[in-house]
C-alpha cells in the first residue's frame, strides 16, 4: 500500500523542514508550500490526502486557506497549528473544516497521533462513501450514516421509493431515524422543491389535531379567531410526514382515510371541500398489525398507508455501524461545542459496540454529546462512560453475604474478592495488563505488583478455577 501524501504549508522554512523531515522519516510522502496560495496551487497538481498548515501566513492566511481547500477538495483532512491560539480562532478553524488544531510548540509524537487518526477517519469516510449505492442527492449520506448490509439495502429502497408517489409506512423502534428517512425520500423525489411538512400525531392534543391537519375557518370553534390552513394544505404538491401515526384516534383515522381516497379535505367548520395533492409518509414505533387486530387502528387505513412498507433496523442489528456513528458524532460535537476530544480508546469502543442501545441512534448521539462536553479534550476512556454503559454495579451491594455465627475472616474474603476482580479484568481485556489496569482504575505498575505479590497467572486454568 502506498504511503500517505501530506502537504505542509508554513512560511517559516525552518519549521516546515523540521516537520517534513519527521514525517518523511515516518514513511509519509511529503510536499511543502510557503503559504496558502502556494499550497492551493500544489494541491491542484498532486493527489494530497492531508494538509498540515500554519495559521499566520502571507497572501492567503490559514483560515481562508482551509475554507478554499474545503470548497476545492472536501475529502482532504486538515490539521492546523499556531502559536497565537485563542478560543475564537479555534472555533472558527473547526467550523471551517479543520480536523484538529494544535498549539505551537507541539510535540512531534502528538502530531503523528493526529496524523494517523485523521487518515483513519478519511479512510472510514471513503469506504462508507464507496460502499453506498449511487443516489441523486449526495448530501443524504451526511445525514443517514451506515455501511452495514441492512443500511445498504435501506439506501437502495429509499432511491427506488422516492421516484413514486405511493404512500410509505416507516416502522422501527424509537431513535432509529424514521424522520431522516422520510426527509431523504422527499429530497430525492420530484416533490423536492416543495414543502416537507412533519406532524407528530402523539404530541398534539386530540381536540387540536384535526384543526392542525385540515385547518379551520374563523368562528368554527371557541378560540378560532381567524381562518387557518392546515398541514395538508401547507404540504400541497409536497410531502406530509405523519409521525407516530399509531396514536391517531379512530375519528381522525376516518377523516384521514377519506383524504387519501378522494384527495380532498374539509377544514373544520367549512361548507366546502378542498382538493390537495399531497404525498403521505407515515411512521410509527408500534406494531400496526397488532393495533389492527385489537380494533385500535382501522384495517382499511393501514392498507392505504402501507403500500410501501419500510422497516428500519435497530442499532443492535447493525453494530458494525457504531464506530462510524461514533466518529461522525464526535466530529459534529467537537465543532458545535468547540471541544477537542480526539477519539474513543479501544476498550471504550468495544464496550459501546456491545451495548444493546434501547434508544438506538438517538441515544448514541446524546451520549457522545454528553461525553464531548464533559471530557473537553483528550481521549474518551472506559471510566468516562456513565455507569449504565460500563455495566458495572456495586459488587458489595449485589452480594448477599450473611455473617455466620462462627465468625468470618474479613481479610481472606477481601483478598479473594480482589483476586477475582483482577482475573475478570484480565479476561475482559484478553490479558492486556494496561487495559485491565484501566478497568480497575489502577496504574499499570500497581497491577503488575499485585500480580507478582499474589502470584496470579492469567490463563485458562486460573480462570476456570476462580
Amino acid at each position: 500500500m502506498d504511503s500517505a501524501r501530506i502537504l505542509i504549508a508554513d512560511d517559516d522554512k525552518k519549521t516546515r523542514d523540521f516537520v517534513a523531515a519527521f514525517l518523511s522519516y515516518k514513511g509519509y510522502q511529503v510536499y511543502q508550500a510557503a503559504d496558502g496560495q502556494d499550497a492551493l496551487e500544489k494541491i491542484e497538481l498532486n493527489d494530497v490526502q492531508m494538509v498540515i498548515t500554519d495559521i499566520m501566513m502571507p497572501r492567503v492566511n490559514g483560515l481562508e486557506f482551509i475554507k478554499k481547500l474545503k470548497a476545492m477538495r472536501p475529502d482532504i483532512v486538515t490539521i492546523a497549528y499556531s502559536a497565537f491560539a485563542n478560543f475564537e480562532m479555534t472555533a472558527n478553524l473547526l467550523k471551517a473544516g479543520a480536523f484538529f488544531y494544535l498549539e505551537k510548540p507541539f510535540n512531534l509524537e502528538e502530531l503523528e497521533t493526529h496524523v494517523k487518526r485523521g487518515l483513519e477517519h478519511q479512510a472510514l469516510q471513503r469506504r462508507s462513501f464507496k460502499s453506498k449505492p449511487c443516489i441523486k442527492n449526495r448530501s443524504l449520506l451526511n445525514n443517514i450514516i451506515g455501511e452495514s448490509d441492512r443500511m445498504l439495502s435501506l439506501f437502495e429502497m429509499i432511491e427506488k421509493v422516492a421516484t413514486s408517489d405511493s404512500t410509505v409506512l416507516i416502522q422501527g423502534e424509537s431513535g432509529t431515524g424514521k424522520e431522516l428517512v422520510a426527509r431523504a425520500i422527499h429530497d430525492l423525489s420530484n416533490r423536492a422543491t416543495k414543502n416537507f411538512v412533519p406532524v407528530n400525531c402523539a404530541a398534539i392534543p386530540d381536540d387540536l389535531l384535526e384543526s392542525e391537519l385540515f385547518g379551520h375557518v374563523k368562528g368554527s370553534f371557541t378560540g378560532a379567531v381567524a381562518t387557518r390552513i392546515g398541514r395538508f394544505e401547507m404540504a400541497d404538491r409536497g410531502t406530509l410526514f405523519l409521525d407516530e401515526i399509531g396514536d391517531m384516534k379512530p375519528n381522525l383515522q376516518v377523516k384521514l382515510l377519506r383524504v387519501l381516497q378522494n384527495k380532498e379535505l374539509e377544514p373544520v367548520g367549512a361548507a366546502r371541500t378542498k382538493k390537495v395533492d399531497v404525498r403521505i409518509i407515515a411512521a410509527t414505533n408500534q406494531n400496526l398489525e397488532h393495533l389492527v387486530a385489537s380494533k385500535i387502528f382501522r384495517e382499511d387505513l393501514y392498507y392505504r398507508l402501507s403500500v410501501i412498507p419500510i422497516t428500519l433496523p435497530s442499532l443492535r442489528e447493525r453494530r458494525t455501524d457504531i464506530p462510524l456513528l461514533l466518529n461522525s458524532f464526535l466530529e459534529k460535537f467537537n465543532k458545535s461545542k468547540q471541544r477537542r476530544v480526539q477519539a474513543f480508546d479501544k476498550n471504550t469502543l468495544d464496550v459501546l459496540c456491545n451495548f444493546d442501545w434501547p434508544g438506538n441512534v438517538r441515544e448514541l448521539e446524546n451520549l457522545v454529546e454528553r461525553l464531548v462536553i464533559l471530557k473537553g479534550s483528550g481521549t474518551i476512556t472506559f471510566h468516562d462512560l456513565p455507569e449504565k454503559y460500563r455495566g458495572i454495579k456495586s459488587a458489595i451491594k449485589s452480594e448477599q453475604l450473611t455473617l455466620p455465627d462462627s465468625g468470618f475472616c474479613l481479610n481472606s474474603a477481601v483478598e479473594n474478592f480482589e483476586n477475582q476482580l483482577i482475573l475478570q479484568a484480565l479476561e475482559k481485556t484478553g490479558g492486556n495488563k494496561k487495559e485491565a489496569a484501566t478497568l480497575l482504575n489502577l496504574k499499570r505498575t500497581t497491577l503488575i505488583e499485585k500480580l507478582k505479590k499474589k502470584k496470579l497467572v492469567f490463563n485458562d486454568a486460573s480462570l476456570s478455577g476462580s
